[in-house]
């Protein structure tokens, strides 16, 4: 369930791990017919083409980052693959943990915390290594980096109007006629609510065409695991050693598509099936979030005590479905200084996007989310909207260049491409997120496909289900990516680790046994329980057998469950 980009806050990710809360992450690796990615990698090596040289022969200069324990560097890399020497690039931040016992250091351990759009540097400077347990911790390098088009890149994504611009922009809305803006509910019915729902998605289309036309056909999953291998290169690795939660699953499995032989290890915890098309990706997230909060209905007396909202699990569940009828009828009230207020409150999608999100980790969000629940029911939905605000960008931070067409000498690559400067991540995590989801997965032009796909997603999941499928109408004017799903082509690739929550809201774990499958020699460890991901959250046993892979390549036997 692709998250359209609104005009409203944008939603965080759990712990920086995850997708956002209502969609569905991307395909990854390249497919000309149905089924099938396209012709083996391994036959046609990407690094070999003229023109990478220049790239693949950087040598990152690493400087002290804003935050102490940590240094940074920036890497370029070719804005188009198939054109890299028209002057066009990316600089991408990176950013490094050192290993606990550099006497025993293996190499660098490169990671993706989710997304897409989440900024791998500002995750690791607040600590996102903590994550990992203590032996790999000790034997690697932890190393992030913000994707092309994310965070701090250079340049990087914005569908939203700089401050000039704005002003521009409702100065001619003020000389138009006004246009209604219609309703918005989860499941859209008659043709006057089907209509408001495209032209919102249509509008939100626009406004990312317009401030970043010249990124949105370069910023998939495909180019960003060409990155990731300029960047092993850049480190000095030979092999790659790679941990991916979550949308980082997909960026693991189009590098391991691409460059099978390059891999060491590689862990891919809360799993991406590559298979599915855009309506089966939203049936399996859609019904996993349902479940989820039928989980938590359950569960909430153990996790939340006198925090839960209600006294039963039906009440609970009865509660939540009376907040979405409430909140479709009328935003629900919060106070003037919640960033909900100037929408005049939450509306029904707003209120489902709390309570997704509140999944992601039971054992931090379930107890707040209890107290905003019970709020919102009384009359004050405030908490409940604070549970998805997003820390505001710098008031003097500028938006990112739409375009560069001449790269300047620091962006040519090579020996001067290290931190010089200081960079501040760009608010653009929901424009990010689209981008990349609308360019990997194709999506049908016509809007009957979409409306013929709603009773097949409320039987399934609900209004988690219908909702997930209006959201998807973005993608529906995006640029195309032109690959299709696939299953996974990466023959000659290690074993490859993949971790599956059985509770998981997000990333259902049937898509973890379909990809652990997938892979030749995959291996699949189960983690039971409840939320989304499970190494770094999910105990002793997870971390132990992680890292018994990561750091002396030790099997997992089929079968392992934790």
């Amino acid at each position: 369930m692709n998250h359209p980009v609104r005009r409203r806050p944008a939603l965080v990710t759990a712990l920086a791990l995850a997708c956002s809360v209502a969609l569905t992450s991307c395909t990854a690796g390249p497919a000309t017919g149905p089924g099938r990615a396209a012709a083996s990698p391994a036959s046609a090596d990407p690094a070999s083409r003229p023109g990478l040289k220049a790239f693949y022969g950087q040598r990152l200069r690493w400087t002290e980052c804003d935050t102490e324990g940590y240094v940074c560097a920036r890497l370029t890399v070719p804005r188009d693959y198939d054109d890299p020497g028209n002057g066009k690039t990316f600089v991408l931040p990176v950013a490094r943990a050192e290993a606990g016992k550099p006497d025993r250091r293996i190499g660098s351990l490169v990671y993706n915390p989710g997304g897409p759009g989440a900024a791998g540097v500002q995750s690791l400077q607040e600590g996102m290594d903590e994550a990992f347990g203590r032996a790999a911790r000790d034997r690697f390098d932890i190393v992030a980096f913000d994707p092309r088009g994310v965070g701090a890149s250079v340049p990087a994504l914005t569908c939203t109007a700089s401050e000039d611009e704005a002003e521009e922009e409702e100065a001619a809305e003020a000389s138009e006629p006004p246009v209604s803006e219609g309703v918005a509910p989860l499941h859209p019915r008659t043709e006057e609510e089907r209509t408001a729902a495209a032209e919102g998605a249509r509008a939100a289309t626009e406004d990312c065409e317009r401030h970043s036309g010249g990124l949105l056909r370069h910023v998939g999953t495909q180019d960003a695991a060409r990155d990731l291998d300029v960047l092993r290169a850049a480190l000095g690795e030979r092999e790659l050693t790679y941990l991916g939660w979550s949308y980082g699953t997909s960026l693991g499995t189009a590098y391991a598509e691409l460059f099978p032989r390059r891999v060491r290890a590689m862990v891919l915890d809360g799993a991406i099936d590559p298979s599915l098309d855009w309506s089966q990706r939203v049936l399996s997230q859609s019904a996993g979030f349902r479940r989820s909060v039928d989980d938590y209905a359950d569960h909430c007396a153990e996790v939340a005590g006198d925090s839960c909202p209600a006294d039963s699990p039906d009440a609970i569940r009865a509660l939540i479905e009376g907040l979405y009828t409430r909140a479709e009828r009328e935003p629900l009230p919060v106070s003037e200084d919640s960033s909900y207020a100037e929408y005049g409150g939450m509306d029904a999608t707003a209120v489902l996007d709390a309570v997704s999100m509140a999944m992601y980790t039971p054992e931090d969000q379930w107890e707040p989310l209890s107290r905003a629940l019970a709020a919102a029911d009384a009359g004050d939905a405030t908490e409940l909207g604070a549970l998805d605000e997003e820390e505001p960008a710098p008031a003097d931070e500028d938006p990112a260049p739409e375009d560069t067409d001449d790269a300047t000498e620091e962006e040519s690559g090579g020996e001067d491409s290290g931190a010089t400067e200081d960079l501040t991540p760009v608010d653009n995590e929901g424009a990010a997120l689209t981008a990349v989801n609308c360019l990997d997965v194709p999506h049908p032009r016509d809007l009957d496909a979409y409306w013929d796909a709603l009773p097949r997603a409320e039987k399934a999941a609900g209004v988690y289900g219908t909702a997930g499928v209006t959201a998807e109408l973005t993608c529906r004017g995006w640029p195309s990516g032109g690959r299709t799903p696939h299953r996974v082509d990466a023959d000659g690739v290690v074993p490859v680790l993949v971790v599956g929550t059985t509770g998981d809201p997000s990333t259902p774990y049937e898509e973890a046994v379909s990809l652990a499958d997938q892979f030749p020699g995959g291996m699949l460890l189960t983690y039971e329980g409840m939320g989304h991901t499970a190494y770094g959250r999910g105990g002793a046993c997870v971390t132990r057998k992680v890292d018994a892979y990561l750091v002396g390549l030790k099997p997992v036997r089929p079968g392992a469950t934790c």
